[in-house]
């Protein structure tokens, strides 16, 4: 029996993972019964990457968190073998933040919230998914709630977000949680980026955060001090790592003071569920997520999971709902073919609002295409 293997993110503000996974099973399964699916729940780092672990068996364990204002969030993080998975966007990400965007005062503490209480469970091992963030703090909030004390020429607490970092005159990491010294991080991130310049997290990441161009001004400066700062603190520069600039700054606080190490977010989220023992004896891979475009060439979930299946000799075929990639930038993704919503329902508004239904119709194209003609 033919097998399928689905390896598929969220269709952005229409289905959840999940959803997608369900959708693409049923089309498959009305177009070609005898065809035997898998499917394996899929995220790049960013929200959707705590579903992914709890799919592939870890279990959740709730947390109180602050959320992106402050404000008290609900959330967890995932727990199996003593590794812990930690995901910035559900405690403190651009999900959590409704349609309030304040790139100034938006902080990263709710992540640091999470660490610290698996650090006090016992946890030694953690993958921090730092996707999707709200805040342009350069890591300050999360390292304030792991115990740091960044502080005013006065010695008072800097109070939340990036714009506060331009006071800031004194950083002592003596008071950080004592586990951090013998724990494993792993960033998962599809985030490149330094934390400063042209490429920084503030001129690429900034405006979608709700920064305007004097804003911009005043976070690129505030962050330029504080790295200074920490360069100091820990002895060396890290704000040109690659990945220094993920989340707002995050990558830049979790590599330079908590010794944390990159990794592509799909690698990562790949190595946690069954994907790599499905995948031999596969006879076809599907992936996809809600749009593909340039940014799925720099790692996002598809292009992660098309190298792997094509590595392993198997071939990968998307379902999106738009596609803007050139013909040479699919093959170059190591896709065999793309099928978008739009192909059967031009006006994309109809798509966001019908994805279930038109989601299994483009799988069930895909199978007949692939299985019968």
């Amino acid at each position: 029996m033919p097998r399928v293997l689905i390896a598929a993110d969220k269709f952005k503000g229409s289905l959840t993972g999940a959803q997608v996974l369900e959708a693409i099973s049923a089309g498959i399964a009305e177009a070609v019964p005898d065809v035997q699916v898998c499917s394996s729940l899929i995220a790049d780092g960013g929200d959707g990457t705590l579903d992914a672990a709890v799919s592939s068996g870890f279990t959740r364990v709730p947390v109180s968190a602050s959320g992106p204002f402050g404000e008290p969030v609900e959330t967890s993080y995932a727990v199996r073998d003593g590794r812990a998975v930690v995901e910035m966007a559900d405690a403190c990400g651009i999900v959590r933040a409704g349609d309030r965007r304040d790139a100034l005062r938006a902080t990263s503490r709710g992540v640091g919230d999470v660490m610290r209480v698996a650090l006090d469970s016992g946890i030694r091992d953690i993958v921090l998914g730092i996707g999707g963030s709200a805040s342009t703090d350069g890591g300050a909030g999360m390292l304030q709630a792991l115990g740091a004390r960044l502080l005013d020429a006065e010695g008072a607490d800097l109070p939340p977000g990036g714009g506060a970092l331009a006071r800031l005159a004194q950083v002592d990491l003596s008071t950080l949680h004592p586990a951090l010294a013998e724990t494993t991080i792993t960033l998962a991130s599809d985030v490149n980026n330094p934390l400063l310049g042209e490429q920084g997290c503030v001129a690429i990441f900034a405006g979608q955060k709700g920064a305007d161009e004097a804003m911009k001004v005043e976070l690129e400066a505030a962050l330029t001090h504080y790295a200074a700062q920490i360069t100091a603190a820990v002895g060396r520069d890290d704000t040109a790592l690659p990945g220094a600039g993920a989340a707002g700054g995050v990558g830049y606080a979790a590599m330079a003071v908590l010794g944390a190490g990159m990794t592509p977010g799909i690698d990562v989220v790949l190595g946690l569920g069954d994907f790599t023992e499905l995948l031999p004896g596969s006879d076809l891979v599907i992936t996809g997520e809600g749009a593909l475009d340039l940014q799925t060439l720099l790692g996002k979930a598809p292009a992660g999971v098309a190298r792997a299946a094509k590595a392993a000799g198997v071939p990968v075929i998307a379902l999106c709902g738009v596609a803007s990639l050139t013909p040479q930038e699919v093959v170059d993704t190591g896709l065999a073919a793309v099928y978008r919503l739009v192909e059967l329902e031009p006006d994309t508004a109809v798509c966001m609002r019908d994805a279930d239904r038109l989601l299994r119709e483009l799988a069930a194209r895909a199978a007949r295409d692939h299985f019968v003609n």
